[in-house]
């Protein structure tokens, strides 16, 4: 049970993820200059929890979350672990320009207060244009104060002054039953939202962390490669250019390779034991021998040529859309990123490159996280996580001293007793 009196600062630091496959939480606590040790992760695949983005039944996903919870806070030794920050994204995921002005009349100091307020107003201004979708997270892209142009982090240090200050901002919005369902989730899990990100954001944050700042300044694209859903953010100096969600992923490779006549599973395990993202990229042509379906019976053989062929032939229909928005804002891209569960495929990088003729790169954390971190968790497929953590924790420093919001769910059995034994 929650203690009315519980600090969200006394609590580690908890990301929860819901993928396609089940719920991942990470446990972290703070070291110095933003380093994290990471205390210990849970994960649950009990249930297949999200379908292109969507959560599809939200009492099966508040259970793995209850249950990643639990376990993790047994395995960190606290008692409970009731709230967490949580990375949003997925389909169907849209980006809009917001801004907010607000003149002083006089010239005035610039605070949080006045900064927190304007960031507000875009929240507001987006439910209201788009009553249908609900609002992620507004990143703030750059401010004009008196026409000079500053970033967040200039303004926010309270030391600037001025007398008409322009926010100009990008919001990420999704329909509003997806944001719904994660709420009730959390609800049903009787666990609370601390703060909810951009999962592109969280991913960003964690990137320009490893390889310096100046690779937001230059221009840099993420491709997020997941089961379900492969997202392409574009980024350059403070603003998001492009975001785009194509509905296939890793699952759909998987998929394909299971249509050979082997088992979704055996599918699986070919695409991560053998596969390549290209045949120009195999080193040794294996020739590999598999279970058929019962439906056929007896053996397949199939070759390593054979699997990066098939596998090409899906990465080529899901990068479509992809690459066309690439191609756009090309003369703005430095860097591509890759990442996400599904971008381990042999080759991935050098494919990329060769398609966009952009550096390519996998994106780390490694330098958010100590070095006595355990390899396992220096794989892509936890970055969104750790680039959560950071993101929380720069949320604490800006929240010191707030109670541990109880559920919605506590407050609804509230609302419910009260009506129930009022006399009104």
């Amino acid at each position: 049970m929650i203690r009315k009196t519980q600090r969200t600062e006394s609590l580690p630091l908890v990301a929860v993820e819901m993928g396609s496959s089940g719920v991942r939480a990470m446990a972290a606590k703070r070291m110095e200059n933003n380093v994290f040790h990471i205390l210990g992760v849970e994960e649950s695949e009990k249930f297949p929890s999200i379908e292109k983005g969507n959560i599809i039944q939200s009492g099966n996903v508040g259970y793995m979350i209850a249950e990643v919870l639990k376990k993790l806070a047994n395995r960190i030794g606290v008692e409970n672990l009731p709230t967490a920050f949580v990375p949003v994204g997925g389909s169907p995921t849209m980006i809009a320009a917001v801004q907010s002005k607000r003149d002083n009349v006089h010239s005035t100091r610039i605070t949080k207060a006045q900064l927190s307020d304007m960031e507000k107003e875009c929240y507001d201004k987006i439910n209201a244009k788009y009553p249908e979708y609900a609002v992620i997270g507004v990143v703030p892209a750059y401010f004009l104060l008196d026409d000079q142009e500053y970033c967040y982090d200039d303004l926010a240090s309270e030391t600037q002054r001025g007398t008409l200050i322009e926010g100009h901002y990008t919001a990420f919005v999704t329909k509003k039953e997806v944001a719904e369902k994660i709420d009730k989730s959390f609800d049903q899990a009787m666990r609370s939202i601390e703060q909810s990100f951009v999962r592109a954001d969280a991913l960003l944050s964690a990137f320009a962390q490893e390889d310096g700042f100046e690779v937001l300044q230059d221009g840099c694209a993420v491709i997020d490669f997941g089961a379900q859903t492969t997202t392409l953010s574009i980024y350059k100096g403070t603003e998001y250019l492009a975001h785009k969600v194509v509905t296939q992923g890793g699952y759909n490779i998987t998929t394909l390779l299971s249509q050979q006549g082997i088992s979704l599973a055996s599918a699986e395990k070919l695409k991560c034991g053998y596969g390549y993202a290209s045949a120009e990229y195999v080193e040794k042509d294996l020739h590999i021998r598999l279970k058929a379906t019962e439906e056929i019976g007896g053996e397949l053989q199939i070759t390593s040529v054979e699997i990066a062929d098939l596998i090409e032939s899906k990465l080529k229909e899901i990068l479509v859309p992809i690459l066309e928005q690439i191609d756009k804002h090309k003369d703005r891209i430095k860097t591509l990123y890759i990442t996400g569960g599904a971008s381990m495929l042999c080759g991935l990088d050098a494919y990329m490159q060769s398609l966009t003729g952009i550096n390519t790169l996998y994106g780390a954390h490694d330098a958010l996280v100590g070095r006595d971190t355990e390899e396992q968790y220096l794989s892509p497929r936890y970055s969104s996580l750790v680039g959560t953590l950071l993101l929380g924790a720069s949320y604490r420093d800006t929240h010191k001293g707030e109670l541990v919001k109880p559920p919605k769910l506590v407050d609804k059995f509230k609302v419910a007793a009260i009506t129930l034994f009022s006399n009104e």
